[in-house]
């Protein structure tokens, strides 16, 4: 599997994209202020993420996805170790990754990666997103925000 900037003629893997979140207008909107970066397996994507500078010295993984056919087999923390390269390459100091509270599993992932939980945003899925969003039987309604010093 190779890992790559997304050139610029490619288009957007929506259809990956929106598996990390179901606002195609938010991840629009992200996606063209950001970098997007996507894993290949023999020459088809089956992996995303967008990096977003946020503050200075800050950026922000604001969007992992693997296809879904190929969860569980450590693409997800190939992307996630791969985004904290690029960052600590390119200079920022911090990188910062928000995810739901239902979000069991990418929880457990991003702490693995060397995520630490730094705060919550409480309601900010009920503010932001026009539809409830449910995950592992629990209504997703909290951002859990973690970082890490690079």
């Amino acid at each position: 599997m190779i890992i790559r900037k997304r050139n610029i003629d490619e288009e957007l893997p929506m259809e990956l994209l929106l598996l990390a979140d179901p606002s195609e207008t938010i991840v629009k909107e992200y996606a063209t202020r950001g970098e997007c970066f996507v894993a290949e397996l023999e020459k088809k994507i089956v992996g995303v993420y967008v990096l977003l500078p946020t503050r200075p010295e800050t950026i922000e993984l604001v969007n992992v996805a693997v296809a879904e056919e190929l969860h569980g087999r450590g693409i997800g923390k190939q992307l996630v170790m791969d985004a904290v390269k690029v960052a600590g390459e390119k200079g920022y100091k911090t990188i910062e990754v928000g995810t739901g509270n239902s979000g069991v599993g990418q929880l457990a992932l991003y702490q693995k990666c060397g995520f630490r939980i730094v705060g919550v945003d409480l309601d900010f899925f009920v503010r932001h997103y026009p539809e409830e969003i449910y995950e592992n039987g629990i209504q997703c309604r909290d951002m859990i925000r973690l970082s890490q010093d690079l």
